[in-house]
């Protein structure tokens, strides 16, 4: 059974960004003040380039390079509706117990998913089901872990940006107490030292912690869906009807199970 399994484009999270950093700036003009006011190139740079030194001495280059290559996951989801991981589940189901599940061996060649595949032809082979949970458990959680990483280090980011902003504020008044004596050059101080703080503050809350946010969704939304799976293959190895099987993977969903009976009608009466 081939899978429906795409991507599709993350609204929320293509306009959430924007919306947000428009939207505070907008409330910035509303009282008079000046959205260029805000553009800093000195700020920029202490706050965004002393959020990337901290990030790299607290991670690997590896797990950087991923967080990075991750954030596509934030606006793209790979997504295949849950109805066809059960109805797939419930297919292999069908025939395993018209034909014993040996008859599964050449259905799965042209299985789509790696864990659904692995794990019928595991059972296919006739490893125990204690053995073939305990197996799966353990590739689940580290597939959780490995997808969930990358939210670390943006978690990171946001913690050490607003602390950085901060340093950037302390270094502007520095440079405003240094030139008192010269009226001229105690603006570009000042906006320095609030603009590093907003820089601070506004990435953090604005783009490093929503996109951490939206990664560990993926990830336990992808460890959901193969604990889905794995619920399914020990219901076929144990042999229970495909009817069963249906209702039990849709209880986990928290789908209506009746939803599928017109279906079933509709095609018996076919």
């Amino acid at each position: 059974m081939k899978g429906s399994r795409h991507r599709r484009l993350d609204l929320l999270t293509l306009v959430g960004i924007p919306l947000g950093v428009g939207l505070v700036l907008w409330g910035q003009t509303l009282e008079g003040g000046n959205a260029r006011s805000t553009l800093q190139a000195t700020a920029a740079v202490i706050v965004f380039g002393g959020t990337l030194g901290a990030v790299l001495v607290s991670f690997t280059l590896s797990e950087v390079l991923e967080a990075g290559r991750a954030v596509r996951r934030a606006f793209f989801e790979e997504t295949e509706p849950p109805e066809r991981v059960v109805a797939s589940i419930v297919h292999y189901a069908k025939l395993a117990r018209k034909d014993g599940i040996l008859a599964l061996e050449d259905a799965l060649e042209r299985e789509p998913d790696p864990l659904l595949k692995k794990g019928l032809s595991l059972a296919v082979d006739g490893i125990q089901a204690k053995t073939l949970r305990d197996m799966l458990e353990i590739e689940i959680a580290a597939s959780e872990e490995r997808e969930i990483a990358p939210s670390r280090v943006w978690d990171s980011a946001g913690g050490y940006a607003p602390t950085i902003g901060i340093l950037g504020a302390v270094l502007g008044l520095i440079h405003v107490m240094e030139n008192l004596s010269d009226p001229s050059r105690l603006g570009a101080g000042i906006a320095v030292a609030f603009v590093a703080t907003v820089y601070g503050v506004g990435s953090a809350n604005l783009l490093f912690l929503p996109l951490a946010a939206k990664l560990r969704s993926r990830a336990h939304a992808a460890s959901r869906r193969r604990e889905l799976v794995l619920e399914g293959i020990i219901a076929i190895q144990d042999g229970l009807n495909p009817r069963l099987i249906d209702q039990k993977l849709r209880g986990i969903l928290g789908l209506d199970a009746s939803a599928a009976a017109p279906q079933r009608a509709g095609s018996r009466a076919a």
